[in-house]
């Protein structure tokens, strides 16, 4: 792929911009050209140009003046779980059909007045519910990946599959994601771009459509770990407006990138050796083992004992919040309403309007969640699912009290599959993709996934670390390591 305009990275933008030797309406521009010539993959589903040329208009006032901050002039994609005022917000649902919210979301208030310009909104699995992106009702989105000389379309991962699919191929050079169980990072690994998920309460949930409240955490999805850096900060930061929003300092997460991690101690969890785990996943997790090493790193064994039930007690709790924050997509205030028959009540709307609106997996999810929660199940499932979750975080505590400064991990347990490849199967068998990401959503860690490799059949695999809570700037500092030795720079071959 030619070095145009639309492949660069953050850093190397916002230095050409303040260099003028590019200007926002320029970059905006190559990128609305991508963006175009990228419909095939299905990753943009709500253009929206006139902001975007209206924002870089202003962005090149503030970068004449002299007046502008790292994001200012760089073009993002948003993925369609964060509220844009007067611009479509569907969380990939029908229920949301014609949904125009009237507010901003904190996370995007604080992007735009960063300088930040808007490309569009980005496809996603529905309610940001599944790991394939094949649940939304824009339907699939497609990795720009392929395996080889082999057509068969590929699953971008999910949630986040849009924002994950239209960075690694240029479209924009960076994008906003979401992850309750690993909706950022495991669709990083999957496209070979750089994810992370930061510790929960250091980003606004304010104005993002609510899935599990309380694994939910929005972050960046980037080319590169020093975006990730830059991203991050403009988004991070207290909100008021968000009871879960942490009152404390936001670091100068790019100043942290020393590249230097000698005497650090890189916990690798010995639950996470996973039965059936494909060998080249195993390779790939003992190459970054041996990466850490030769940067100086300390490597210790660490347990995570209570690791062999998160998946289930992930998919009891998130079910259980979605259950409740969906119930108010009820046809009345907003959204899709059913058309109702003569003699229908109040009660036939709801039934009519859901079943219309809601796709199979949030159905599933959303009747699991109401099961859960049900007077004579409480105790049996959410109470105990609650309970593990608590056992999670303490291993976590252990492992960080003794010293641990980071863990290595894999970030999925393959590559990407092709698109249609689970629909059969048994939905366990997709929640199976989450199994080293959702811990540390339990324990409201911060994660980031770096891509390392590519398999034999050419598809990119990342690994995974998880910092202290509040540590980005560690974890990002040893994420840039990680990055720096695998020299991971393949892209996709263009064929869309």
């Amino acid at each position: 792929m030619t070095d145009t305009p639309n492949s660069w990275t953050i850093a190397a933008a916002r230095d050409a911009l303040r260099k003028r030797e590019i200007t926002a309406v320029d970059l905006t521009m190559a990128c609305l050209t991508a963006m175009d010539a990228g419909d095939g993959l299905n990753a943009f589903v709500h253009k929206t140009p006139e902001i975007a040329l209206e924002q870089a208009r202003a962005a090149d006032a503030r970068l004449a003046a002299g007046d502008a901050p790292a994001m200012c002039g760089i073009p993002l994609g948003i993925k369609d779980l964060f509220c844009t005022k007067g611009v479509p917000s569907q969380a990939a649902s029908n229920i949301l059909k014609g949904f125009k919210p009237e507010y901003e979301s904190t996370v995007t208030t604080k992007l735009f007045d960063a300088g930040a310009v808007m490309l569009g909104k980005l496809n996603m699995d529905e309610f940001a519910m599944g790991s394939s992106n094949e649940t939304s009702c824009y339907g699939n989105v497609v990795n720009p990946w392929r395996r080889g000389n082999d057509e068969t379309p590929l699953t971008p991962g999910g949630s986040s599959g849009g924002s994950a699919a239209a960075v690694a191929a240029d479209l924009c050079l960076a994008a906003t994601g979401t992850d309750t169980g690993g909706s950022i990072r495991q669709p990083a690994a999957f496209t070979g771009i750089t994810g992370i998920k930061p510790t929960y309460g250091r980003v606004s949930r304010w104005g993002i459509v609510a899935f599990a409240s309380s694994l939910d955490q929005a972050g960046p999805m980037t080319k590169s770990v020093r975006d990730a850096a830059i991203f991050l900060q403009a988004m991070a930061g207290h909100d008021p407006k968000d009871s879960t929003s942490a009152d404390i300092p936001v670091p100068d997460f790019e100043a942290a990138l020393t590249g230097d991690i000698r005497g650090k101690k890189i916990g690798i969890p010995r639950e996470y050796r996973m039965d059936g785990m494909p060998a080249e996943i195993e390779t790939l997790w003992a190459d970054g083992v041996a990466m850490m090493k030769d940067a100086g790193a300390e490597i210790v064994d660490i347990s995570l004992p209570h690791t062999k039930y998160a998946l289930p007690a992930y998919y009891v709790i998130a079910p259980a919040e979605a259950s409740s924050n969906l119930a108010r997509y009820d046809g009345v205030r907003y959204g899709h309403r059913a058309k109702l028959a003569q003699g229908d009540g109040i009660t036939e709307m709801y039934e009519k309007t859901r079943a219309e609106g809601f796709g199979p997996e949030v159905q599933r999810r959303v009747m699991v969640g109401t099961y859960v929660l049900s007077a004579g199940f409480y105790d049996a499932y959410y109470n105990r699912a609650r309970k593990v979750r608590a056992l999670i975080k303490r291993d976590f505590e252990l492992a960080f009290d003794a010293g641990v400064d980071a863990i290595l991990t894999p970030a999925t347990p393959s590559s990407a599959f092709g698109l249609g490849e689970m629909a059969n199967a048994d939905p366990v068998e997709m929640y199976l993709n989450d199994v080293f990401t959702v811990t540390v959503n339990l324990a409201g860690l911060p994660g980031i996934a770096v891509p390392v490799g590519l398999d034999k059949k050419g598809l990119p695999m990342g690994l995974q670390l998880i910092g202290r809570p509040w540590d980005e700037a560690g974890l990002l500092n040893h994420a840039y390591v990680l990055e720096r030795a695998a020299g991971f720079v393949a892209k996709p071959g263009k064929w869309w």
